[in-house]
């Protein structure tokens, strides 16, 4: 795994002490890793686990099709309990059959740089292209 949270103690300074500070994690941080999965599924001769960010269904899903072997989460299972695991396997599920998915394996590395039309959507040059397509409220 490439981007586990590393534990991020706090200082409380009241008592001057450092003190164990656990913030769970959000969809948001899947960006980072999703990349690296999808620029690397293909490529190295390991499995590639993906643990940050998956809440939903919908991150699992963009974890495999980037090229993830398995997904992972602890943040949606502290929130909402044990039981959610069949929330998001259910979820995955209904994804793949809405989308004519017959498989994990059809799905995964599906949208991996080796894998889609554009590969060059993942590197650094396309930056000024992503730029481009921000719909900000410039009001």
């Amino acid at each position: 795994m490439l981007f586990n949270r590393f534990y991020q103690p706090d200082f409380n300074l009241d008592k001057l002490v450092v003190a164990p500070n656990l913030q769970l994690s959000t969809p948001d941080e899947i960006r980072l890793p999703l990349l690296w999965l999808a620029v690397l599924y293909g490529r190295l001769r390991a499995s590639l686990g993906a643990t940050r960010g998956v809440h939903t269904p919908i991150e699992v899903v963009k974890y495999l099709m980037a090229g993830a072997d398995a997904v992972m989460t602890t943040s949606a299972l502290l929130k909402n309990g044990i039981e959610y695991l069949t929330t998001l396997r259910d979820g995955l599920r209904t994804w793949m059959e809405v989308h004519g998915y017959v498989s994990v394996t059809q799905m995964k590395g599906s949208m991996s740089q080796r894998n889609v039309a554009d590969p060059t959507a993942f590197e650094r040059a396309n930056y000024i292209k992503t730029l481009e397509s921000y719909k900000g409220d410039y009001s």
